[in-house]
């Protein structure tokens, strides 16, 4: 079952994630403070916290995390897809330049979800098929 969580700086909604998700995120000199268990991920785009731990104080901010957070305020780049370094721009100039209508043709277009190591390159930890095909649907709207 998926605990609800909220950020403790912010009070903001979080979502669980893996350590490995975590270990693998944060700065070298911080992967030593990773400890087994679940995460918490702060979903507010304006708060500074990424991940935090809901059993101890230890929060890793923006500056503690080795890629830009794509929801973050100033995320740059935008990635969508972390394990193929595929940007919301790339994806919207897909579609809107290229005629893709579905994720076969973003995955034939721009080479996202090839890679395959969502756990470890994605900060929410998890495959970027949904947020891909939002972002289809939100170029389509542009059109």
């Amino acid at each position: 079952m998926v605990e609800v969580m909220t950020c403790p700086l912010c009070g903001g909604s979080a979502q669980e994630v893996k350590a490995i998700t975590v270990a693998h995120l944060v700065v070298s000199g911080l992967a030593k403070e990773v400890h087994e268990g679940m995460y918490g991920i702060c979903l507010n785009e304006m708060c500074d916290v990424v991940y935090f731990d809901p059993e101890t104080t230890t929060v890793f901010n923006e500056r503690d995390i080795t890629v830009p957070i794509w929801y973050k305020r100033d995320a740059d780049p935008k990635y969508i897809c972390y394990c193929g370094k595929v940007t919301e721009e790339r994806i919207v100039e897909a579609v809107c330049t290229d005629g893709a209508k579905s994720i076969e043709d973003i995955i034939r277009l721009t080479g996202a979800m090839k890679n395959g190591k969502c756990e470890t390159n994605n900060p929410l930890g998890k495959c970027c098929g949904t947020l891909i095909k939002k972002t289809i649907t939100r170029a389509l709207d542009m059109i």
